[in-house]
């Protein structure tokens, strides 16, 4: 009798209760597992259906037949679910166990196949007939039997499993059926096989599909003893290399060499940190890492951290410096040539240049912080400057760190640690006086892993940075040669420490003429450059750059240009490539005219759609400031019956809502002074919509335009069309000054805008704005917002 092997895996056991009556018997399916005849298994059922199964089985003859499923996942098996050749099987025992489930001890009796379903519904039944061995003994059928039964020695060898005693009483079997199954149910193969070998039939057959078996285990197991005998002598060489290199350790500690005078690694390493110019400090601390690295193994992982220590301490520019250009003049030009306009942004780096000359190594480090919208030459400003300068450049993208340790470095206790980003970049720009370009300060963010611009409060303090330690180096490095500059979009998010150790400088958005000059000057070259064409073989002139611009690329920096650019030059680049696959001659150059646009570019874009174009009723144009420069948002308001409510729509913030408030909270208050006395407030509702109500506006200066707008809505009287306007306004009715207003000018230029009314106080902001940018536009001044009624409201 062979011992029954555990199968937890037939837990999933589903079986429906027959009748043993003329050859009919219960059908008990079974996962993951072929029962052969001649072997006992347990069987765990944990399933009420199997549970029935069995205790009617058990009152029956003790009879059941036990097929594999053909799919594993299904939970619901009938007839057509489960493989048509199976094993009649006697139940021995049953035991309930404390988990609930049921163990059930059977016994494989012998072979039979499914002939026909005898009953399904509640209770499957299935009609059995038996399967014979098909031919009899032959000598190709000892021989193969002999055959199998040294294969199964082998096997048994590699993994040997089957208790000594079993395997003698299997090589003693005479009958050759008997054989096959009791083989083929110790031997790990996939269920799929066992099935293919319990329904073959002829003996010989069987017995060669069990040799193949047989032999392709133990080609698999031979190669897995292969891998391992490998790999143990792998791990014995390098125990003994450790063992050998231990014993050279304590010889050369024992005559007093040390580290070695051998050219090794130790020798190697001290020889660079006495040439390096790094401080005591640093090169104390590298010498007692030094003797740490060579009391240890070499293959020991803190062996490699020391060694990516002592690498990073030398590969910093301790001593290396690069010598400044502090000619004027030279920088002036290469200012000119990188950029166009940006006048007082060049006059402040110039004046940095000439103080740093005159004051030398007296002069105070700054930082400098270019503030301005997306594409207006930022980063490019804090190349051009390392570029004058002569110092060498590096970029740190600030945008999304949430982690201290980007600034400062992880601490070496820690797996992959590694210094923090500054320290990184020094290292990569060779020299301890680069220019380190600090870029989206203002998206920096913070969580539970710490604040990094606190971490940047140090490195941009000019009394503290001369001594910066950094967590992964453990000895302070001066930063006060570095020249930082940080770019931004916004001042707001950044806090107030940080701001305050800047020197902010503003960049304005770009006016059409000053685009059409760098399109030309700077972004066409770039962009023929990059799609393989020549000046000679494009030609665009300035009046089509300036209809791009006004047409389909209304911003505030360049790089929408830059890609209208791009857009051209490809679908020009395309039709030369074609010409020249199919051998005709393309005609060069090839002109880009206004009239052009449209099959490079599509329709054209229009921007200005949503202004008013004629005197309507309750309809303002209002001037706001984003992120990305200026632009234009269009007030509506409306009257109609109801109960004095207020209604406030297109995603406005709350500051925006508040000056809603505000203006109608004036409007009531002087509604006798402004002939709307008569306007009954508590029978008529007013709403408040703000177009493109997915884009969120918050903001104060909004508050002249929507108490504009109400006015007229309630009097009837129309707003004068391309005329804009931008103010705070006060529950008292004061108009007062706000911010961005050369931005906010530039969006009006851009617009079209004939006429536009400011605040008082921000007189002398429009003083200070270029000539060129106010030309063509009146402007009118309003302390009240009175004086913004009489001006902009039809009498």
């Amino acid at each position: 009798m062979i011992p029954p092997e555990k199968n937890r895996e037939a837990q999933g056991v589903e079986a429906v209760i027959v009748m043993d009556e003329g050859g009919i018997y219960p059908v008990l399916p079974i996962r993951d597992v072929v029962l052969f005849p001649g072997v006992i298994i347990p069987l765990f059922v944990g399933r009420p259906r199997s549970l029935k199964a069995i205790e009617t089985a058990l009152l029956h003859g003790k009879k059941v037949f036990v097929a594999a499923q053909k799919k594993m996942d299904t939970d619901d098996p009938g007839l057509e679910d489960l493989h048509s050749t199976g094993t009649l099987c006697n139940i021995l025992q049953m035991v309930r166990l404390p988990d609930g489930t049921t163990k059930v001890l059977v016994e494989g009796l012998v072979r039979m196949r499914v002939e026909d379903t005898a009953k399904e519904g509640d209770v499957l039944e299935a009609r059995l007939s038996p399967m014979p061995w098909g031919s009899p003994e032959s000598p190709r059928v000892e021989a193969l039997k002999r055959r199998v039964l040294d294969g199964f020695e082998r096997y048994n060898i590699l993994q040997p499993r089957i208790p000594g005693e079993v395997m003698s009483s299997i090589l003693g079997i005479e009958d050759v059926g008997q054989l096959v199954n009791l083989v083929a149910s110790h031997i790990s193969v996939k269920p799929e096989s066992k099935q293919h070998l319990l329904e073959t039939s002829d003996l010989e057959a069987a017995l060669g599909v069990l040799l193949k078996m047989l032999t392709d285990e133990i080609n698999i197991l031979e190669l897995e003893h292969s891998i391992q005998d490998r790999v143990r002598s792998v791990v014995d060489k390098q125990q003994k290399e450790y063992y050998l290199r231990e014993q050279l350790r304590v010889i050369q500690d024992e005559l007093g060499q040390g580290r070695g005078d051998d050219g090794g690694e130790c020798a190697q390493y001290e020889k660079k940190i006495s040439d390096s110019a790094m401080s005591e400090e640093a090169r104390s601390k590298a010498m007692r890492e030094l003797d740490r690295l060579a009391k240890m193994p070499s293959m020991s992982p803190e062996a490699a951290v020391v060694r990516g220590y002592l690498d990073w301490l030398l590969d910093l520019p301790w001593e290396t410096r690069t010598e400044d250009n502090l000619d004027i003049a030279h920088a002036a030009k290469l200012l000119e040539e990188d950029h166009y306009g940006l006048e007082k942004v060049k006059d402040r780096i110039l004046e940095f240049l000439a103080v740093r000359r005159q004051a030398g190594d007296e002069m105070k480090a700054q930082i400098i912080c270019f503030v301005g919208p997306p594409g207006v030459g930022k980063t490019s400003l804090g190349r051009s400057i390392a570029r004058a300068l002569g110092r060498n450049f590096v970029n740190v993208s600030l945008g999304g760190v949430r982690d201290e340790a980007e600034i400062r470095g992880h601490r070496r206790t820690y797996i992959g640690s590694l210094p923090g980003r500054i320290i990184q970049k020094l290292a990569r720009a060779g020299s301890r006086n680069p220019v380190i370009l600090l870029d989206e300060i203002d998206k920096l963010g913070h969580d539970f892993r710490g604040d990094p611009a606190s971490a940047l409060l140090e490195v941009l303090d000019p009394r503290q940075n001369c001594s910066f330690a950094d967590h992964y180096l453990e000895v302070p490095f001066d930063l006060s040669e570095v020249l930082f500059i940080t770019t931004a979009n916004v001042t707001h998010t950044i806090p107030k420490p940080l701001l305050d150790r800047m020197e902010v400088i503003p960049l304005s958005g770009y006016t059409n003429q000053e685009k059409t000059c760098i399109a030309l000057r700077h972004l066409l070259p770039r962009v023929l450059k990059e799609h393989g064409l020549k000046s000679a073989q494009m030609k665009i002139t300035a009046a089509t750059v300036s209809r791009v611009i006004s047409t389909y690329t209304r911003e505030a920096g360049v790089r929408g240009l830059e890609r209208s650019l791009s857009t051209i030059a490809r679908k020009i680049t395309r039709k030369m490539v074609e010409a020249a696959d199919k051998g005709e001659k393309f005609k060069l150059p090839v002109k880009v005219g206004a009239l052009d646009l449209k099959e490079y570019l599509g329709p054209p874009k229009l921007f200005d759609a949503k202004l008013p174009k004629t005197p309507q009723k309750g309809n303002v144009v209002g001037l706001a400031w984003t992120e990305a420069g200026g632009d234009v948002l269009v007030v509506e308001a409306v009257t109609m019956k109801g109960k004095g409510d207020l209604s406030l729509t297109g995603s406005l913030g709350d500051v925006m809502r508040e000056s809603a408030l505000a203006a109608v909270g004036f409007l009531r208050a002087e509604s006798q002074a402004l002939g709307i006395g008569s306007f009954n407030w508590k029978a008529v509702d007013i709403h408040v919509h703000v177009p493109e109500g997915a884009v969120p506006k918050d903001g104060p200066s909004a508050g002249v335009t929507m108490a504009t707008a109400i006015l007229s809505a309630i009097s009837g009287r129309k707003v004068s069309p391309y005329i804009a306007m931008t103010g705070e306004i006060s529950l008292r009715g004061h108009v007062l000054p706000v911010g961005g207003i050369r931005e906010k000018l530039l969006a009006a230029r851009r617009y079209g805008v004939r006429r536009v009314i400011l605040p008082e106080a921000n007189r002398v902001d429009v003083e200070e704005i270029p000539e060129e940018i106010l030309s063509g536009m009146e402007f009118d001044y309003a302390s009240e917002v009175g004086t913004v009624f009489k001006k902009a409201l039809a009498a």
